[in-house]
């Protein structure tokens, strides 16, 4: 079946230096994974927080599934993430010790199972963002330049 990406975090990728990936499950409601299908969710906003040893993501926003009528879902409710013990463990350890965050960069269908990339990410300074879009734009310029020529 392979993997089919529903939504990812664009933001997260601009904002945050990625340092480690971690593939986790979601704890969802019929309506909410119907509505993950169809692609009425966003992640621009969540973020993880791990308490009493789970993990959870706060302020994803899953939306409307139309044919569940007025029994819909809470569109932002705290979900919980299913982790290894171990890997909850060491995401609290690198949190605690370095001041490093975790959030969500991707959504997606995996084998049928609806699956979260989380990464442990440290966030950039301003000057840091300026560079990299600075750098982008110096790529996307060469490649306007050469793209006619022919590359040995």
């Amino acid at each position: 079946m392979g993997i089919k990406v529903i939504a990812t975090n664009k933001k997260a990728f601009h904002d945050y230096n990625i340092l480690e990936t971690y593939e986790a499950g979601l704890v969802l409601k019929g309506t909410e994974v119907k509505a993950i299908r169809e692609g009425n969710v966003n992640l621009r906003d969540s973020y993880i927080r791990i308490e009493d040893g789970e993990a959870y993501i706060i302020g994803m926003h899953v939306g409307h599934y139309k044919p569940a009528g007025k029994h819909q879902h809470d569109f932002t409710r705290k979900r919980k993430l299913l982790l290894h013990k171990r890997e909850i463990l060491k995401l609290m350890g690198k949190i605690q010790e370095k001041g490093l965050t975790v959030i969500p960069t991707k959504l997606y269908l995996k084998n049928g199972k609806i699956k979260l990339e989380i990464a442990l990410a440290k966030g950039k300074a301003k000057y840091e963002k300026r560079e990299a879009i600075r750098e982008r734009d110096m790529k996307r310029e060469l490649q306007k330049k050469f793209k006619g020529q022919i590359k040995l």
